[in-house]
């Protein structure tokens, strides 16, 4: 528990919050700008789904762990010692010399990351009341908001005026803030340290578990599909699995906790925030891609396709106290994913002559219901927890969002691929590689005639798959709630 904490220190603290959000959520995106100056420099091109996915391996791996050490120790140290790994990787990725290094910093990046972004919700839940938190996690999520926006732009900047090696170096001044701020802001009460073992075969089984899922969607997701990898990933994932739940159910003091899933409201919340945060990253995929393709408009502009969901996302989670002071979480979910199914049907029938306008709608439809539904989802299952759970509880949290997106990542891609390898069949004169060469706005001025007809019928398809298969997640999503048997309002 936190000690009492002056107004003065909250602002301090919420200000912390606030850098260390914007620090490791902005990574994302400036990294995906400076993508393609970094594997020209470093001669990278074969490994470049490796600066993402070893981060995302880390992170993932990481989180937990973090969230059970946070319970038993504190919040402050641990992370305090996120914090300090996640600069010193940012520090060594900037000075990698070769694109080999830059993975292997990029995993020490992860696992710093892994400790910040849930600890950042564990103090706001120690800090503040029911009646208040969604407030402050509205306040967090502007910091996701604006580096959505703004990370591609501080990224062209950065590379443009100095050298791609800043947009790691960027994070030293920003972490050395943090840890100001947070070593002096933020006081928390001595924990006893518990005497419980640590639960190193559910961390060890864990871990592989994760690593292994992980591998699998990033295979399945691959252009060059490799059967080997999947069979192996798959394997090793069941395996472990397996082992995992074993070692927790005779865990005296287990990584994650087994009955915390006894209560179906929480594990409703949990499943909630993967599948919806799936969406979330399927849509920003692949709207940019459509929109590059089909209507021929520079990568810039095709970007700002899905900026209307961070602006959305931020002002609908400030009305999220409100809502759940008067709704249960059942009530408040259902209608908002309802009305996003009805916005993404018309994407499944869309042609080339759609308005292009139609995408700002939906990305913005789309930000305002999941603002509401993942601040609520994150809300609720924080308060149904016992106290001590609760660092616990958030890094689930967190773990379910890489989950979600990871895997829909993956099974995205992978419908992606058939569907255009399918339509292939039918248009003999055109290659997988000419689609991929005419997804680019750049390069697609080499192809004309009846040729670029035949190409945007391939794409269409591709996206029509993808998108009926956003519907069916959202159906997923609006079954599980319906399963929730509470209907009264989390006080």
């Amino acid at each position: 528990m936190m000690a009492e904490t002056k107004k003065s220190n909250l602002i301090l603290i919420m200000i912390a919050i606030f850098i260390a959000t914007f620090m490791t959520s902005v990574e994302t995106t400036i990294v995906t700008t400076a993508l393609p100056t970094i594997i020209s420099n470093l001669n990278g091109l074969s490994m470049q789904s490796w600066v993402f996915a070893m981060y995302l391996l880390t992170t993932a791996v990481s989180t937990p762990i973090y969230g059970k050490m946070s319970d038993r120790i504190g919040r402050k140290p641990i992370f305090i010692i996120g914090l300090i790994v996640f600069c010193t990787g940012s520090f060594l990725c900037g000075i990698a010399g070769n694109i080999y290094f830059l993975i292997l910093f990029r995993a020490l990046q992860g696992i710093g990351a892994g400790a910040i972004m849930p600890i950042t919700y564990t103090i706001i839940a120690d800090l503040f009341p029911y009646s208040r938190r969604s407030n402050m996690l509205a306040m967090n999520n502007t910091a996701w908001g604006i580096s959505a926006l703004l990370g591609p732009l501080l990224g062209g900047f950065i590379v443009d005026r100095l050298n791609w090696h800043w947009i790691f170096f960027i994070n030293l001044p920003l972490g050395a803030i943090v840890l100001l701020l947070v070593i002096f802001g933020l006081k928390e009460q001595k924990r006893e340290h518990q005497k419980q073992p640590i639960d190193f075969r559910g961390i060890i089984s864990l871990s592989i578990t994760l690593i292994a899922l992980l591998i699998f969607f990033q295979s399945v997701g691959s252009q060059n599909l490799s059967i080997i990898s999947v069979l192996i990933s798959g394997i090793v994932f069941l395996i472990f699995i397996v082992l995992f739940y074993q070692s927790e159910r005779k865990a005296i003091d287990p990584i994650i906790p087994l009955k915390l899933f006894e209560q179906r409201l929480f594990t409703i919340q949990i499943l909630t925030l993967s599948l919806l945060n799936g969406i979330q990253i399927g849509f920003q995929i692949y709207f940019p891609i459509w929109l590059q393709s089909i209507y021929k408009v520079p990568a810039s502009v095709a970007g700002l396709a899905v900026t209307p969901s961070p602006v959305m996302w931020l002002i609908s989670s400030i009305f999220v106290g409100a809502l759940t002071k008067r709704f249960s979480p059942r009530r408040i979910t259902l209608p908002i994913v309802l009305i996003q199914i009805l916005f993404y049907i018309p994407l499944l029938f869309a042609q080339i002559s759609f308005p292009m306008f139609i995408f700002y709608i939906i990305a913005g439809i789309t930000g305002a219901g999941l603002g509401i539904v993942v601040t609520t989802n994150i809300l609720v299952s924080q308060e149904i927890v016992d106290k001590s759970e609760v660092g616990t509880v958030s890094s689930m949290q967190t773990l379910g969002r890489t989950l979600g997106q990871t895997i829909t990542t993956g099974v995205f891609g992978l419908i992606f691929n058939i569907a255009v390898n399918s339509s292939l069949g039918g248009h003999n004169t055109v290659s997988f590689n000419q689609v991929n060469q005419f997804i680019s706005t750049n390069e697609a001025v080499k192809f004309s005639g009846s040729i670029v007809y035949s190409m945007e019928e391939i794409i269409l398809n591709g996206m029509h798959a993808v998108f009926l298969a956003t519907v069916v997640v959202f159906i997923i999503a609006f079954i599980i709630n319906l399963l929730d048997k509470n209907r009264d309002v989390i006080k």
